[in-house]
């Protein structure tokens, strides 16, 4: 952390667009800028869960091709197909 000496950029006022904040905090240290914090209170309703299971890795990979060839994410494919089997 830098001494109370020290000088760091001024904090904009706002920001042009998500990239242009990424980029202020990606080169900048938060702790140097404690004074424009507040608390907040937020609460999450997380319903969905990841789990993770154990594929052969040649299933994986036909898997995959075939996600590929429907332009989808092979998760996406695996539980469209595990929806249609469960219902």
């Amino acid at each position: 952390m830098r001494s109370k000496k020290e000088k760091y950029d001024p904090l904009p006022e706002h920001f042009d667009s998500i990239e242009a904040a990424a980029e202020f905090w990606d080169t900048h240290d938060s702790a140097d800028y404690e004074e424009y914090m507040k608390d907040v209170e937020c609460e999450f309703d997380i319903k969905q869960r990841t789990y993770l299971i154990s594929l052969d890795s040649g299933l994986y990979r036909k898997v995959r091709d075939i996600a590929k060839r429907k332009g989808m994410p092979t998760d996406k494919l695996v539980n469209l197909w595990l929806e249609e089997k469960a219902s």
